[in-house]
């Protein structure tokens, strides 16, 4: 499947930045308050960075990685960057986008994330959307779904994960202070990247 990544960049860009407010009150409960104030400003930055006209997928999120790590504080930008930056291993002078492609994309982003982060599945973070996203997605993918399909089932799943994060206490970073009074919660990460994942789902539906 042929995409423009620049479009597709700056679509989720303005859906983050659309979000900043909501996203930052999520992270007031339990973190600094500037995750969507961070992530906003990042993305701000990708959108003015990033060619417009280099169809290689990979320079672009490669770009969008060092943007992000360049400009995003607190623990978003490293993390946030990582992904981008893991993806972009996958995607490496690729014009076009298959749905293997993405699912090793994705594979590669949730295992930088948790080299970097030191986190795992159930600490609430944002793999706790990633996670059960990928696991959806490959489930599809392998069984034969469309990749649109394939999206719609790790878009599910991880709205599914926000809703997980409500349950628990969180592990890592500053909400790890509050203990079981993060409980009741949902975790800003896991907002942000299901927020993603549904705007790359829209985006590559057309």
């Amino acid at each position: 499947m042929s995409t423009k990544v620049y479009d597709c960049l700056k679509a989720i860009g303005e859906k983050i930045i659309e979000n900043k407010d909501f996203l930052t009150d999520l992270d007031r409960e339990i973190g600094d308050a500037d995750h969507g104030v961070n992530m906003a400003r990042g993305f701000q930055s990708v959108i003015e960075k990033v060619s417009q006209d280099d169809p290689d997928i990979g320079a672009a999120l490669k770009k969008t990685g060092m943007t992000l790590l360049s400009t995003v504080g607190g623990a978003s930008g490293p993390l946030y960057g990582t992904a981008y930056m893991e993806a972009a291993k996958a995607l490496a002078g690729k014009e076009t986008l298959s749905a293997e492609d993405l699912k090793t994309a994705f594979e590669l982003a949730i295992a930088g994330i948790q080299k970097r982060g030191k986190a795992e599945k159930g600490e609430k973070t944002m793999l706790d959307a990633f996670i059960p996203a990928y696991d959806a997605y490959s489930e599809k993918i392998a069984g034969g779904a469309s990749l649109s399909d394939a999206l719609d089932a790790a878009c599910a799943a991880a709205s599914e994960g926000v809703e997980f994060t409500k349950t628990i206490a969180a592990t890592k970073g500053r909400a790890s202070y509050l203990g079981d009074r993060s409980i009741g919660h949902q975790d800003p990460g896991a907002t942000s990247l299901t927020m993603t994942l549904e705007v790359i789902r829209d985006f590559l539906k057309g």
